[in-house]
């Protein structure tokens, strides 16, 4: 179950980090899941404010998440093009 659980929310995390950072058009579901998750494992690990690898999601959980997400964004976005946008 959790894993179903990592998809969705990463999913949705995923979309929202790419339409903050206007890199929605780039990218398609997957690559939205990816993001969502492994935004998540950074901000886990970069803030220790959680993730949604824990097991109470919570609105606070998500929105760490949604900042890691961002940031992996940025740091994609620099290294591509070299501007963060």
């Amino acid at each position: 179950m959790g894993f179903i659980i990592w998809l969705i929310v990463g999913g949705i995390v995923g979309w929202l980090a790419s339409l903050i950072m206007r890199t929605d058009a780039q990218q398609g579901i997957i690559l939205n899941i990816v993001v969502g998750i492994v935004g998540a494992v950074i901000a886990g690990l970069i803030f220790g404010g959680g993730s949604i690898n824990d097991a109470p999601l919570s609105l606070t959980t998500i929105l760490w998440s949604l900042l890691g997400a961002v940031i992996l964004l940025a740091i994609v976005n620099l290294i591509r093009r070299g501007s963060v946008r």
